[in-house]
């Protein structure tokens, strides 16, 4: 290509596809300013928090950034990957992504580039895109780690992307890849995390506690699918390891705000079927995260936990995300290579 050009043109790189993958996010440190940076960013997205500026800013800049980033950091350090000075979610992203890149390197050779960004923090959707244009990517398949759509989490990660876009002179020919919540791939892959924990119905515990990544109520009635693949996602798990159906049971975590979100809560659930059903021994995962972050690592092995405990259950166990797990990688890849199609065949 180049040798057909003026001594004074700039040199322009061999054409490559790009395969930019996308997790929610991350501080920088556990300390008051890093977290304030990063909640501020993640707090301020009006597809997490739709509320009018008018309304929110004053809140959220007033009480919750001057208290919320003490008690995130303490959370985070709980959990915080001291040996690289990274959290865990840092930690498996890149886990992941370096297995992603050499299956993707496997099939297409140098033709593609693999990399990954984060919605909120750092490495920014805009610096990877950028990254990605300077090493020549012509096409971008872009990929949220979202089992399931969300417009809080799918959809604001494609927003960011389509900004960073906007950036760029040279604009690359995009794609987005989509959800994967029902995929039989990705069921596998979740049947062999608990298959692993117990090989059989009559192993396992009382209940198996689906808990999802919750939102407002508010959100489903407006149009959002997130709640019903996430339904899906459980009956289709159910299914396949062809256990009872009131064995497995779908719930929602992480409830923020004065707003109804889904409903059961995981935190109140854990307890009532201590205190209602006389359930003494569960265990939990969590199908919404593709890997293991503060809402599992802290939120589920601390507070739902405690709840669980304190109403008077004996057996509490957590079954990991599928994180760097070779099925999910495997799943992964081929919504990857299902998605370049006609780019790279």
């Amino acid at each position: 290509m180049n040798e057909h050009m003026p001594s004074d043109h700039p040199r322009i790189p061999t054409p490559r596809v790009g395969v930019l993958f996308a997790n929610l996010g991350t501080p920088d440190n556990y300390d008051y300013w890093s977290m304030r940076r990063y909640l501020n960013e993640f707090l301020s997205d009006k597809r997490v928090i739709d509320y009018p500026n008018w309304k929110w800013q004053p809140i959220l800049q007033g009480p919750i950034l001057t208290i919320r980033p003490f008690k995130s950091g303490a959370n985070y350090k709980m959990i915080w990957n001291h040996e690289k000075g990274e959290s865990p979610l840092m930690t498996i992203t890149k886990d992941q992504v370096a297995k992603l890149d050499a299956a993707l390197t496997d099939r297409f050779g140098d033709r593609v580039m693999v990399d990954f960004c984060m919605r909120y923090g750092n490495p920014s959707t805009r610096s990877k895109v950028r990254a990605m244009v300077e090493a020549g990517c012509t096409k971008i398949l872009f990929f949220p780690l979202y089992p399931q759509y969300s417009a809080t989490t799918s959809g604001t990660a494609n927003d960011q992307f389509f900004r960073a876009l906007m950036d760029e002179n040279r604009m690359p020919s995009v794609r987005t890849a989509p959800e994967y919540f029902d995929r039989d791939d990705y069921i596998e892959a979740l049947a062999a995390s608990v298959l692993r924990h117990y090989p059989t119905e009559a192993d396992a515990p009382e209940r198996i506690i689906c808990s999802y990544h919750g939102m407002p109520q508010r959100y489903l009635m407006e149009g959002d699918p997130y709640h019903c693949q996430c339904q899906k996602t459980t009956r289709l798990l159910t299914e396949r390891l062809g256990w009872s159906k009131d064995r497995i049971v779908t719930t929602f975590q992480s409830v923020f705000g004065p707003e109804e979100w889904l409903k059961p809560y995981t935190v109140d659930e854990v307890a009532r079927l201590v205190e209602e059903d006389g359930v003494k021994s569960i265990a939990v995962l969590a199908p919404a995260f593709a890997s293991d972050c503060i809402e599992t690592l802290e939120e589920i092995n601390g507070e739902i936990r405690e709840s669980f405990e304190e109403a008077g259950g004996d057996s509490f166990t957590y079954i990991p995300c599928l994180n760097d797990d070779d099925e999910h990688i495997a799943a992964l890849t081929n919504v990857a290579v299902e998605n370049l199609r006609g780019w790279l065949d």
